[in-house]
């Protein structure tokens, strides 16, 4: 997406497109590794040296109430952030620290896992282990 077509995103959420959020979001986009705040920080400070940690922090925060960006809670030492925000299935390498993402058949897994009679809002599906890359056969 170019900056006019997330300025477009943004404003129809309801969100003011300021040049930190525009910067966060994009970064999201075109990093779909669920980067931490602070990897997101330390990839835009350069680029834009008036953000803060906290200018990061806010602009993810409106991103999320947005419902453009989900907090993904696999590592217990961090939170990691997606922008992919349909359902879709997380995998947390322990050897390198990566996280994958998977699709699953949401309708067929939502009926079988949503206990009878629950509304489903948000689920998060996620293993841990050793990623492929990292696991030697």
């Amino acid at each position: 997406m170019n900056d006019s077509e997330l300025i477009s995103v943004l404003s129809r959420r309801g969100i003011r497109p300021t040049q930190q959020r525009i910067a966060v979001y994009k970064y999201l986009l075109t990093h779909p590794e669920h980067p931490s705040a602070d990897t997101i920080y330390r990839a835009l400070v350069e680029e834009y040296p008036v953000f803060s940690r906290t200018t990061i922090y806010n602009s993810l925060g409106a991103l999320i109430e947005a419902g453009l960006v989900r907090q993904v809670n696999i590592c217990a030492d961090e939170q990691r952030f997606d922008a992919t925000v349909t359902d879709h299935g997380h995998f947390f390498c322990k050897e390198c620290g990566k996280v994958y993402d998977f699709g699953f058949d949401s309708p067929a897994m939502v009926s079988r896992l949503c206990p009878r009679g629950f509304i489903k809002e948000q689920g998060d599906v996620f293993f841990t282990g050793i990623c492929k890359h990292c696991y030697s056969f």
